[in-house]
């Protein structure tokens, strides 16, 4: 009988299609020590996994791995080459939390636009006077960029578009027609010329490694806002806090950063013009459960040999 360990807890919801199959046994695991994975997988035929880092020496452990299920769309704690050269593919949960990363994209802009950190935080301290010395900018007639439109961006550009902003899309991957409302600019350099605001969706790759760089922020607009719910390490956060103080940059909107959790001396923590979220905007009550239940249902396709290609990131294996 195969048997799929489910590394860290998933909604209680989310097992509803294991309880149909008699045929596959489970468990979950809440330890993710290194040892505690190797031990708990070593007899599995597939691995669903959230946060938790499977690394090449865990993986070894598991001989008999026939498919790896990640919760969520990122997978940078997988080693994906290693997993393709065993032919094991790596399934991800494709558009189940899309609507949650794009509104928390959207509301990042509007925080940051409207200076709401430094709101929230006066007000609680009864200094309404803040009101008169910090001013916030609107989002209607400025142009944002998104850097990487797959299934968030497009999710993300008419709910711009309804704020008034005119938006462009960078993103040499894209393969398909570009809405009506916006625009496609084939060099990121040419959309960062023409942008006020910036918003990242992209994987982190050796390729994608501070995309924005120094130089790359540069190039924005006075007054620019910087909004990243994509992975840490994508933005330069030494430049971008440098571009902050100068005035370059007006604010900024992160949800992702190179150290996870954020050091309590990391200088972030201490700059106004920076709204933070602690790596969150796919976790609301609908994309849990949506994410849950498809993170499932992926490793009992890859157990059953029918998985979906759009849910398999190194498709290759799937032609072999």
């Amino acid at each position: 009988m195969p048997k799929l360990v489910i590394v860290q807890a998933l909604k209680p919801e989310s097992y509803g299609l294991l309880d149909t199959r008699d045929d596959i046994s489970w468990t979950v695991l809440d330890e993710t020590g290194p040892e505690d994975l190797s031990t708990a997988i070593a007899d599995a035929d597939a691995i669903t996994v959230r946060i938790a880092p499977l690394t090449e020496r865990i993986l070894d452990a598991a001989p008999n791995l026939k498919v790896i299920s990640r919760h969520g769309v990122g997978h940078d704690n997988i080693p994906l080459d290693y997993c393709t050269s065993r032919n094991i593919p790596v399934a991800v949960t494709g558009d189940a939390n899309s609507v949650s990363v794009a509104e928390h994209a959207m509301m990042l802009l509007l925080a940051a636009a409207r200076q709401c950190a430094v709101l929230d935080k006066e007000t609680r301290l009864g200094n309404f006077g803040v009101r008169f010395r910090e001013t916030g900018i609107e989002l209607r007639g400025r142009t944002l960029l998104i850097v990487g439109f797959g299934r968030i961006g497009r999710q993300l550009a008419p709910r711009a578009n309804v704020f008034g902003m005119k938006v462009l899309a960078h993103d040499p991957y894209f393969h398909g027609d570009f809405p009506e409302n916006v625009e496609h600019v084939e060099s990121l350099d040419e959309g960062l010329k023409r942008a006020d605001a910036i918003s990242l969706h992209l994987p982190l790759t050796k390729e994608t490694r501070n995309v924005i760089s120094a130089h790359k922020l540069d190039l924005l607009r006075d007054d620019a806002l910087v909004i990243n719910t994509g992975r840490g390490g994508l933005v330069d956060e030494a430049a971008l806090l440098d571009n902050i103080r100068t005035g370059k940059v007006f604010g900024a909107g992160l949800d992702t950063f190179m150290d996870e959790p954020l050091p309590p001396d990391s200088p972030l923590l201490t700059e106004r013009r920076i709204v933070l979220t602690p790596h969150s905007a796919a976790l609301t009550r609908e994309s849990l459960d949506a994410m849950g239940k498809l993170t499932v249902k992926n490793a009992i396709d890859g157990l059953d040999g029918w998985l979906n290609p759009e849910m398999v990131v190194n498709r290759s294996v799937l032609d072999r």
